[in-house]
């Protein structure tokens, strides 16, 4: 142990390589080590402690043993206490891929470096920005919640940058694909696509109805304010294809499942977020890769396609904001070639005003030679 070296009110010491710090506060003895061999390292942290003392700043050594993976615990925390619906998703998205990636990392070290490294092991494990961007909201998160508490656990929160996304889904079905897919899916979804795709519902709010919200006399399909994203209840119509179906799904309730409260079910079971058969009929119908949330981009086109007023519209589909919805309104291949002949018409019937004017001026040039 090497000899101990004052530096007014604190001091400094090596134990082995490495060199500690000692110093008081209401006379209270701290002793920290400052990981380093060297050791000025350990005397520029003494003299920040002691300026912190001098200001009234020094909160303990709380923040300096904290772990990144404490910060990420306040959220899920701050998620139950909430009672956020994402809070399964959340905590899976921590348990497989953010506490792997940052370990033991301590908050006082978590910056740019960590930061970088982080994004560039997820990109290595074949995630995209856009999920990154998700997990890094988490760790933001944290942080933020680590300055609320009291004492803090943060005195000095990293800038966590977003990355830049572009990989907004542009999938959509034609009518002829949305006719194809239903008959290729197993029953149990034939009825949940069919309804997806005239009004654009979220999944998980499809998957949630229950018989006393179909009102088959009024044609419409009440959500309530606990079933939906935006916690806002909502009125669904019931047209088109919808009310065969759902006949269909009552009738089949009826005569085999009269226990069972929801519309969209297997085998009297409410249907999971995975939804299984939907990959594999997506793809035995030519369309690998459809999502269930692309007929909401479908449903949106269709509704615009039909001139129905975007307000509602929106209030179909459950938009809150006209910069989101407008977003799924994409502008399909047929739609182009639907523009495209009113232009050639429109530039036909400019060309033949054109040449028809061009004629009456010939005429009156030569009335007006003859009259001379």
């Amino acid at each position: 142990m090497a000899k101990r070296r004052s530096y007014r009110t604190g001091s400094v010491q090596q134990r082995g390589e490495v060199w500690w710090i000692q110093y008081y506060r209401g006379g209270k003895r701290y002793r920290e080590s400052s990981h380093s061999t060297n050791r000025r390292d350990a005397e520029n942290i003494l003299r920040k402690r002691l300026g912190e003392i001098a200001s009234g700043q020094f909160r303990g050594l709380a923040p300096e043993r904290v772990k990144v993976s404490d910060l990420v615990e306040l959220v899920l925390n701050d998620y139950r206490y909430q009672g956020h619906r994402s809070l399964k998703e959340v905590e899976w998205r921590v348990r497989k891929n953010i506490l792997p990636a940052i370990t033991a990392t301590l908050v006082t070290r978590f910056g740019s470096d960590e930061i970088r490294r982080y994004v560039a092991l997820r990109r290595g494990q074949k995630a995209s920005d856009a999920t990154i961007n998700r997990e890094l909201s988490v760790i933001r998160r944290g942080f933020t919640l680590g300055g609320q508490t009291d004492p803090p656990l943060v005195t000095s929160p990293p800038h966590i940058p977003k990355l830049a996304e572009n990989n907004i889904r542009q999938g959509f079905l034609e009518h002829v694909q949305y006719a194809k897919l239903r008959g290729r899916l197993p029953v149990h979804l034939m009825a949940l696509l069919v309804v997806g795709y005239h009004v654009g519902c979220r999944a998980g709010e499809l998957r949630a109805v229950q018989w006393p919200q179909v009102d088959f006399d009024a044609r419409q399909i009440r959500l309530s304010g606990d079933q939906t994203k935006a916690k806002a209840a909502r009125t669904l119509p019931i047209y088109g294809e919808m009310e065969k179906w759902l006949k269909k799904q009552w009738e089949d309730h009826e005569k085999n499942w009269p226990d069972c409260p929801w519309v969209f079910h297997w085998n009297g079971k409410p249907i999971g977020s995975h939804m299984k058969g939907w990959s594999k009929a997506c793809k035995a119908a030519g369309l690998d890769g459809l999502l269930f949330h692309d007929l909401r981009r479908s449903a949106v086109r269709n509704m615009e396609r039909a001139g129905i007023p975007r307000n509602i519209a929106m209030a179909i589909s459950g938009h809150k904001t006209e910069a989101v919805y407008r977003r799924y309104d994409i502008v399909a291949p047929g739609d182009l070639e639907v523009a495209a002949a009113k232009l050639e018409r429109y530039f036909q019937n400019q060309k033949g005003a054109t040449t028809n004017s061009k004629s009456k001026i010939r005429v009156r040039r030569a009335a007006l030679r003859t009259s001379e």
